[in-house]
């Protein structure tokens, strides 16, 4: 017998129960349920993305709060990546407006809607700082926006978040650790929590492996791209330097400074280069690259692309790690299987390249330092280099773990005017391309040069520095030549990847490539935050 209490309470629990469920699956257009859209995006790409936004299966409002929500979950908490310095505040605001475009019915190109992340030395004009990870910039805001982050506004891109880096690029000072700075500590590797993520672009490779945007851009002067690919497990471009303008990217050096993207697939990386590419009458190495800029590099994108090529096999990193060395011997035989011939080389380039390149790099620091702080206007917290060696001096966290020996270094050069200065960088480009690329494509007609891009990540050690085992980057860095590098297996957990290197300007020729190998084998896979 149910009594008239007994009733009522029934009555009143059904009815809440009916309200809960109600609120739950009530739509809200600022709001998701974030644990669907994190499972659902984790490992999307530019294609899929844009479909959904056409499909209108959500909104471009929607994916940014996602986005933002697994940087909070997984960068700032849980794991805690620390690999973003930064979020933008006016993130969910550009992507309203950007959804209110997609409804009348306008693009502003193919990045439109597309979350990117963005290396901390390159500037943006809007409410976030421009860093380079140091405490002496804590709080600096350019003037200007990068051409950079000009050409992705441009392009419909939404700039989420600031990426941490190696402070400086990893030319400060000695013993190191990739990934550390003084503003945001060390970022973490996210396959193995206590392995490296590499540098210097190591946030931007450790959140687009982690799913905190599509795309992040990185830069590179030796390795900066590829050594953070290689450690987290995505696609990394290093394109020839003067294909992407360097204004307004905190600098090391003008010969072999570039931005480039960084990706989960070969696709997106290819959507970006695109749009970063183009000429910039601030940065002279564009001026000459009109008849290589493509807009469209998607269009070099063959799953045939190995077939009839030959290819040269650089073997100097081999040696070093046995199973590193069996990946990459199973990477070559599926290269000769897709009917590639391929030619070993053990040598590239004259032995003193690395100590010109290094003393170059020295000058250009410098003088390029200064130039930044200029632009940064009147009121710049720093104004030259020897203020910044000064500030570092009297910073405890900043020589916490490791020296300022670069910055010292460079302050005791010359000016670029000095003969030294020039005849060094001649002696150095000569060695790289003309007795170095050059010499072995044309003596061997080569279509690419293959290589191991680096070894599985070492465990983070600030006593000691970095432990680097093996690397490839070299070559094409101090030529100034363009790198991409794919996933190519795994070490236990640990990813690593193959580069795929060649003569200036031949990114179509190196996509056409990497892209029949990436789709072959496909090795990429989403990190798990290991703890061990």
């Amino acid at each position: 017998m149910i009594t008239n209490r007994l009733l009522n309470n029934i009555i009143i629990i059904l009815v809440f129960s009916i309200l809960l469920i109600a609120c739950k699956s009530e739509p809200d257009n600022n709001s998701h349920n974030s644990n669907t859209i994190d499972l659902q995006f984790e490992e999307t790409n530019i294609t899929k993305l844009q479909a959904g936004y056409k499909n209108k299966d959500y909104t471009i409002t929607q994916v940014v709060q996602s986005y933002l929500d697994r940087i909070e979950t997984l960068d700032y908490k849980g794991p805690q990546l620390n690999s973003i310095i930064q979020v933008n505040p006016d993130a969910i605001a550009i992507a309203r407006q950007l959804d209110i475009e997609l409804k009348e019915g306008k693009s502003r190109g193919a990045l439109h809607g597309i979350p990117v992340i963005i290396k901390d030395n390159i500037d943006t004009h809007d409410a976030m700082f421009t860093t380079a990870g140091s405490r002496a910039l804590e709080g600096s805001k350019p003037l200007q926006d990068s051409h950079v982050a000009k050409q992705l506004k441009a392009a419909g891109a939404i700039i989420i978040a600031k990426a941490n880096l190696s402070e400086w690029a990893n030319f400060r000072g000695e013993m190191s650790s990739s990934g550390w700075s003084g503003i945001n500590g060390q970022t973490k590797n996210p396959y193995i929590l206590d392995r490296n993520p590499c540098g210097s672009s190591s946030g931007s490779g450790a959140a687009v492996s982690a799913g905190f945007s599509i795309i992040a851009i990185g830069t590179e002067t030796n390795g900066s791209i590829m050594c953070p690919a290689n450690a987290n497990g995505v696609v990394g471009i290093k394109p020839t330097v003067g294909l992407i303008s360097r204004s307004g990217i905190i600098p090391i050096s003008f010969t072999q400074d570039t931005a480039g993207p960084m990706a989960r697939t070969l696709t997106d990386a290819a959507i970006c280069l695109g749009v970063l590419t183009g000429i910039d009458s601030t940065d002279t190495k564009t001026l000459t690259n009109a008849s290589n800029i493509h807009k469209d590099y998607t269009q070099f994108l063959k799953a045939d692309g190995l077939k009839g090529k030959r290819i040269g096999l650089y073997s100097r990193p081999l040696g070093n790690n046995f199973k590193v060395d069996t990946l990459f011997q199973q990477a070559v035989a599926y290269i000769k299987d897709q009917g590639a011939e391929v030619i070993e080389i053990d040598r590239i380039g004259e032995n003193n390249v690395g100590r010109l390149s290094f003393q170059v790099m020295l000058y250009e620091y410098k003088d390029g330092l200064n130039n930044y702080f200029k632009s940064l206007g009147p009121d710049a917290k720093i104004k030259n280099l020897e203020e910044l060696i000064a500030f570092n001096k009297k910073d405890s966290i900043e020589m916490e773990f490791y020296n300022q020996r670069y910055l010292e270094m460079a302050l005791e050069k010359e000016s670029l005017d000095s003969e030294d200065y020039k005849t060094t960088l001649t002696d150095m480009l000569k060695g790289a391309r003309e007795n170095g690329m050059d010499l072995v494509m044309n003596k061997h007609n080569l279509d690419v040069i293959i290589s191991p891009t680096g070894g599985p990540a070492w465990k983070t050690d600030h006593l000691n520095g970095d432990s680097f085992g093996l690397g490839s980057s070299s070559p094409a860095a101090r030529s100034g030549y363009p790198n991409i590098t794919i996933p190519m297996g795994f070490v236990d957990e640990l990813p690593v990847g193959i580069s795929f290197f060649g003569r200036a300007w031949s990114e179509p020729l190196l996509l056409e490539i990497a892209y029949a190998y990436e789709q072959g084998t496909k090795h990429r896979k989403a990190p798990k935050f290991l703890k061990h």
